[in-house]
């Protein structure tokens, strides 16, 4: 797996994230080209560790040093099948390259790379150079906005009617907590279970909050009404800016204005923490999520995701907006919690 692909004067070879000098020297390239979370060795360690998908990654170099970089996941699943993703479990990640002949390079590469891995498929959440990809620039869209200089400016940087309802979160007797402790853990996982289970979706498995907390620069936000927990969420940080990443509520949430207090005071956190950027992640262009981040005051911006099926096999779909899945995706919110909680791991590790 480690033979170099001979396609031009770069050599483009398989690496083993596994070998702690070919880490490091990826996390100094990602750094020094101001690559995203999903672009870390870490990260795909992380998941790897969290899920059982195996971490891999194409490595451009030209003269021992690094030109280029495509960190990825290699996704099993008995319902979707087989893929190569750019990166796993992420919203970003694709090629990171110092210029278009190495990105498309590495786009050539990634090809045969999944033939001999028995991976039809390939996704990258990120840029591709090159021919036979599939591009798609309207299905999700991202949002980022600076953080404010202090806490009075934060909640009037907020458009009025949002504003409004963080307001009365600010009111209403809810306790914060912060941390990584076993019970941070563990109120935010019962917290994220019923919340996507109440929204149809597998939950992802205990392991992987587990292995990324432990793994990255990353904590948990959770609002308390009493002694419940009633929503939660996990960030990530990254380059100065924090990602709320894995959150949700329970329904006492939405009565209590508990999602608007929580990311109301991860902004206010993270800015201590010494964050400039917000990032509110990915949300699917024209859903309830995308307008609520608009609510919020950020601005859309279109994400370039790019997919490329080998020629005798069918397209991958493992998208929960589409037709096939309404049916599975009705019956799973009907699940008593208990069960959605024991079955939705096995499932949600080979969504990708």
């Amino acid at each position: 797996m480690n033979a170099p692909f001979a396609l031009s004067r770069e050599t483009v070879r398989a690496v083993d994230l596994r070998q702690p000098d070919e880490a490091v020297r990826i996390e100094g390239f990602v750094a020094e080209r101001g690559g995203s979370v999903f672009h870390r060795p870490a990260w795909l360690l992380a998941i790897e560790a969290g899920t059982g998908q195996c971490a891999h990654g194409l490595l451009a170099e030209k003269a021992g040093r690094i030109t280029g970089w495509l960190p990825l996941t290699e996704i099993h699943s008995p319902l979707f099948g087989r893929m190569l993703a750019s990166s796993g479990f992420a919203v970003e990640g694709g090629v990171l390259a110092q210029d278009a002949n190495t990105a498309e390079v590495l786009s050539n590469a990634v090809k045969e790379y999944a033939l001999r891995l028995a991976c039809p498929t390939v996704e990258l959440r990120g840029e591709v150079s090159g021919e036979g990809w599939s591009v798609r620039e309207d299905s999700h869209s991202g949002f980022v906005a600076p953080l404010a200089a202090d806490d009075d400016e934060q909640l009037l940087a907020i458009p009025r009617k949002q504003r409004a309802e963080v307001r009365k979160g600010l009111r209403n007797d809810l306790r914060i907590s912060m941390g990584t402790s076993a019970i941070d853990r563990a109120a935010h996982y019962a917290v994220y279970c019923e919340s996507v289970r109440n929204l149809g979706t597998p939950v992802f498995p205990r392991s992987l909050f587990k292995a990324v907390l432990d793994g990255l620069d990353a904590d948990i936000l959770t609002v308390w009404n009493g002694g419940k927990a009633i929503a939660s969420v996990l960030s990530l940080y990254h380059d100065g800016a924090v990602l709320p990443y894995w959150g949700g509520g329970t329904w006492d949430a939405r009565r209590l204005r508990a999602n608007d207090r929580m990311y109301f005071e991860l902004m206010l956190h993270a800015r201590s923490r010494g964050c400039d950027r917000f990032d509110f992640g990915r949300s699917k262009t024209g859903s309830g999520a995308y307008a609520f981040k608009k609510n919020w005051g950020f601005d859309p911006q279109p994400l370039s995701y790019a997919s490329w099926t080998a020629p005798g096999h069918e397209q991958r779909d493992a998208d929960p907006t589409s037709e096939r899945h309404q049916s599975r995706i009705a019956l799973w919110k009907r699940l008593p919690l208990p069960i959605a909680n024991r079955i939705g791991p096995l499932i949600a590790r080979g969504l990708g």
